[in-house]
Parts: structure tokens; sequence; C-alpha cells
């Protein structure tokens, strides 16, 4: 209900309007009342009302005075004046502030509701507009987020022409053109690797969006389970590396207010044309891949001589027992077939580039992660023999231990058949994951709260995985799904009973009915009347 504020230092005029009007059976909420403005304007900071009435010609402050604060504080509440003046210096500074209505004195009752009714019908139809955008907004928000995720995969393909790109993002409303470019690869974590629903997780990506939109020199991608991507802008006031620094700076102090969460990042090179962004973004992966690796809560730059940071390992102290093999069976999970060959140079770096020329220590080490890998592929289904099959046997395969080159080539090999197949097993449960999450669309679509993160939960998908696989699979978006669930009852309501229009809106999912019939129109090519009328 709207709520009424009544300041009037008269006191027989404020009990006259407070009581001989019957506000809650008009629809209205009687917040407060006050003699003056001073009084006043703290209860209605705290009140917060949609309607202020108040007198012009008060002690203390008066109403012009209070209007301007409340205006400033409350900028969406909505002015009636009251005055016996008819001055129209008093008029014409209350249109400057802003005020609603000027109604001068004596007034009646009825005057009074009439003007207040009709200030409660602005109220309502600027309410109306305005969660008609921010539904529209958040329905689009979807689309926008995959227009962006496949643009950027345009962007590091390094097969699109750059007039074509800057076409293209310009028709999404980015401005591509720079002088310097780099990117950052940014993934933040609830404990251990997960790709299933955390609230916390999406909270902060909400926040790191909402920092980031400031960010003139800086455009950010959400890239469903691998995380986030920010191309970074550099111009000749302001280079690239400056830019990363500040965005650096506000993700880690984002994070620094969530301890429980923990964050990995990797950096590339910059680079001075829109065209080298798949090169910047290969060394920008190579620095991510770490985050199998190295310890959490830090970013690593491609420019880093690794081999320093590094303490080598020697085989006469190498102790087998303590190389970790969590770290492998992590990326075996989790990782991304495309990041295999720098998880492998890596991890072998790791152990030392000395150990490596041991042709014992390649063999043993080439064994272990080979029984690492049949492990991992054991517990979602397959076997050695779908590894080999593949690859083949390395027993009979001497060159695999030939030199270090050709073992890391084979353990890629190995790592990318390993992932492939994993995709494939987790391909088979997405799909009954998917007919779950269409049962929970179809069970619940009526219910206006219902959104891509609340049907992600329901499946234990984090909202952009779901919302990647759910494209992919079912050929549509959510958002296009869920429209089309409540089309098709809208459609059945709209032909099998008598509810208006408005009430079908609110039966199918909608609050506002303007917002439905737009989507009627749009998605039936006919209005909620016409397609009636035709039945």
């Amino acid at each position: 209900m709207i709520k009424v504020f009544l300041v009037e230092d008269e006191i027989v005029m404020r009990e006259g309007i407070k009581n001989n009007i019957s506000w809650e059976k008009e629809g209205f909420v009687f917040a407060g009342e006050a003699s003056d403005g001073e009084l006043a304007y703290p209860m209605i900071q705290r009140t917060r009302p949609d309607i202020l009435i108040t007198d012009i010609k008060m002690p203390f402050m008066d109403g012009l005075e209070l209007s301007r604060l409340v205006k400033k504080e409350l900028p969406d509440t909505k002015i009636i004046i009251l005055s016996g003046y008819e001055e129209f210096s008093y008029a014409k500074e209350a249109i400057s502030i802003g005020i609603t209505d000027y109604l001068l004195k004596p007034i009646t009752g009825a005057r009074l509701l009439e003007t207040v009714k009709e200030v409660a019908g602005q109220i309502r139809k600027e309410r109306e507009q305005q969660e008609f955008l921010e539904t529209f907004g958040r329905e689009q928000q979807e689309n926008i987020w995959l227009a962006r995720q496949k643009y950027f995969h345009k962007l590091i393909s390094g097969q699109a022409s750059v007039s074509a790109l800057l076409n293209e993002g310009a028709a999404m409303e980015l401005d591509m053109a720079a002088e310097q470019y780099n990117i950052l690869l940014f993934k933040v974590f609830e404990g251990e690797e997960q790709v299933g629903y955390c609230e916390a997780v999406n909270r902060v990506t909400d926040e790191i969006k909402s920092v980031t939109e400031k960010l003139p020199q800086v455009i950010m991608i959400e890239l469903s389970t691998e995380g986030l991507a920010f191309l970074v802008k550099g111009t000749a006031e302001k280079c690239a590396e400056t830019v990363l620094e500040e965005l650096i700076g506000k993700l880690k102090e984002i994070l620094a207010r969530w301890p429980k969460l923990e964050y990995f990042g990797g950096v590339g090179r910059t680079v001075s044309r829109l065209s080298e962004l798949n090169r910047c973004n290969e060394e920008a992966n190579r620095a991510f891949a770490y985050r199998y690796i190295r310890k959490r809560n830090q970013i690593v730059y491609s420019e880093w001589d690794n081999g320093k940071e590094d303490e080598e390992l020697k085989l006469s102290t190498l102790d087998i027992n303590q190389m970790d093999r969590r770290i492998v069976e992590n990326f075996l999970r989790t990782g991304l077939k495309s990041e295999a060959k720098h998880f492998v140079d890596e991890y072998l770096h790791s152990l030392g580039e000395d150990n490596l020329s041991s042709l014992m220590f390649r063999q043993y080490i080439t064994m272990d992660l080979y029984i690492t890998t049949v492990s991992v592929l054991e517990q979602i289904g397959y076997d050695s023999a779908d590894l080999v099959e593949h690859c083949g046997d390395f027993k009979t395969m001497s060159g695999v231990f030939e030199n270090v080159d050709h073992m890391k080539e084979y353990l890629q090999k190995v790592f990318e058949t390993a992932i492939e197949l994993r995709e494939k097993s987790a391909s088979k449960k997405y799909s009954s994951l998917l007919q779950k999450a269409a049962s929970y669309i179809q069970e619940n679509f009526s219910n206006s709260d219902i959104s891509l993160n609340s049907v992600a939960a329901s499946v234990n998908l984090s909202p952009n995985h779901f919302s990647t696989v759910f494209s992919q699979e079912m050929e549509q978006t959510f958002v296009e799904y869920l429209t089309m669930q409540r089309m098709s009852r809208a459609r059945e309501l709209l032909r099998g009973t008598n509810m208006k229009t408005a009430e079908i809106a609110y039966a199918v999912g909608y609050k506002d009915a303007h917002y439905f019939s737009y989507l009627f129109k749009k998605t039936q090519d006919c209005t909620p009347r016409e397609f009636r009328s035709q039945a």
C-alpha cells in the first residue's frame, strides 16, 4: 500500500485531514504526522513515505525547505504542497524543487483525496514501468552473457577479421578500439575445486560485476565452469598494466570480505593489436593452469620466470611418495581439454627439469600419471581399455620415453582423452539433470520469483554452467524455455476461461500485466485480446 505523511502546523486542519479521510479504506497507509519540517524530517527518513503532504508556511522549517531535503534524500517521494498564499513566487519555487502538486487553502477532504489518488496513480504507473524494465533487464541478462561469451571466443580464436570484431563489439555496445590489450582469467572457489551451486560464489560474482561495470577500460565475460575473463584495454592516458593493477586491487578487496572463499588468476602478456588477443589468451591460460599446482589466493603473470619460483628437485633426494596425485586427479576431474598441454608442462616443470633427464624417472612418472588417469576414469564408469583404445599402451611404445618432448606429447594425449571421456559421461549426466530442471520449471513457472539461479540450485550447478549446458542441450536459453512454458499455459487460460488478462499474467508468473502482454505479442504475433477473439 502507498504510504502518506502529513506535515501541518495548524492542529485543527492536521487532525481534520488525518481523521476525516478513511486512509486505509481508500488504499493508503497513514505513515505519520508532524507540526513542522524540523520535526518531520527525521520521521520521514525513517518511514520513507510515498506521498508527502505539507503546508508551505510553518515555524522552524517551512514546507519548501523540507521539500528540498526530502527530494534530495528520497527523490521518488511525491510532494503535495498546501498553501494559503497565492503569490506566484511560491508556486514557481515549488515547481523548481519538483513538487508534484500545489493546492490552495482552504481545501476540502474530498478534493485532497482526489489529488492524493491521482498522485498514487502516477506512482503505480511508475512502479509498473520500473518493474517492467527490471524484469526485462533480468530476462535479457542471460542472452547478454551468452552473447559476450561467444564474442570472447571469437576474439581469442584469431580467425575473425579485426573489422568484423570491431563491428560485432559495437553492436553489443562494447568499444573494442584501444592501444593495448590484456586478459586476466580469474576464478573464485569455495574450498576445493567445485562446479556445483554456491550462493556465496554467486554473490561475489555479482559484486565483481557491479564493480567492473564502473571501470570503462575493463570488459568482464563469464565463462561457465572456467570462471571469469577480464579483457583489459590500455590507452595513452592509462596503460593496460595500470588498469590491471586497479582491477586486481578491487578483486582482492572484494574477496577480503569473504574469508571462506579463495581465488586464483592468470594474466597474459600485453599486446598492441586486437588480432593478437589469441596469443595473449594462450599465455593467460598458461598462467591460469598453475591453479592446479600452486596455492590459492594469488595472481600469476605469464612474464614470471617459473624456474626461479620453484625449488628444483634432485633425483637423489626425490621422495616419490611425497608427490601429490590429488593435483592430477583434480585437473582430470575439473580441467579443460585446452589446458592439458599447459598442465603437463607446468606439472613436469614443478618436478625439476634435471630430474626429467633421467630415463628411469620419466618411465616412473609416465606410469604413475597413466595409472592415476585410469583410476579417475574408473570412478566415472570407464576402464583402462577405453584409454588404451584411444592412446595405445605405453608399455609397447618405447618412443614415449625416448625424450622429454615425446613424454609430454603422450601425457597430453592421455589427459585430453580422459577429459573427452569425462565430458561424454557428463553429457549423459546432464541429460538427466536437464530433465529434472525442465520438470522443476514446469512445476514452478507460475512463481514470479523463479530464476536462473533458483533452477540451477535445484540441480546443483552454478548458474553460468547451467545456462551454458541448458542452451547447448535444449537449443534455447533458459529464459526462452521459461517464457515458452508460461505462454503455453496463458494460451490455455485465454481459450478455456473468462479470466482477465491481468489475472492470467499473474497466474503464469508475471506481476506486470503490461510486460505479459508485451511478451505475448512478441512470441505469439498477436495480443492476448486478439488471441482470445480468434478462439
